[in-house]
């Protein structure tokens, strides 16, 4: 569950380190976003010389989360960090070429294909 004013990390090479949400995008009582859910950011921490600078307003997809996830098939999944992927404006694909940790593979399900297939470790 990521709501607004917490901080995720970046999992990929796109030149932001932590990112706090600042909007979720998908109605107007949406309070909460899961796996796969686009969210508004910003950037508090970033790398010098990369594409993605300090303070800047992105849009990214929440590929990681600490509360537990329930699969379809019952089971459930979580993960030791929050965690997003930046994405490229209004499209699903990843602003980065490297996407790094686990990426579970409900995220195909949900169009993002290319993070999916950039990822090493699918979960």
């Amino acid at each position: 569950m990521i709501q607004r004013q917490t901080m995720l990390n970046v999992a990929d090479n796109s030149g932001a380190k932590v990112v706090q949400c600042i909007n979720i995008l998908g109605g107007t009582k949406k309070h909460y976003a899961r796996i796969g859910d686009i969210i508004v950011v910003a950037v508090k921490k970033a790398r010098p010389r990369k594409d993605i600078k300090l303070h800047d307003v992105v849009k990214a997809v929440v590929v990681r989360q600490k509360q537990p996830y329930r699969r379809k098939d019952g089971t459930y999944i979580r993960f030791d960090d929050n965690a997003c992927c930046i994405l490229v404006q209004d499209k699903k694909l990843p602003k980065g070429n490297r996407i790094l940790g686990p990426i579970p593979r409900e995220l195909k399900e949900k169009g993002f294909e290319k993070i999916v297939t950039l990822a090493k470790d699918i979960v």
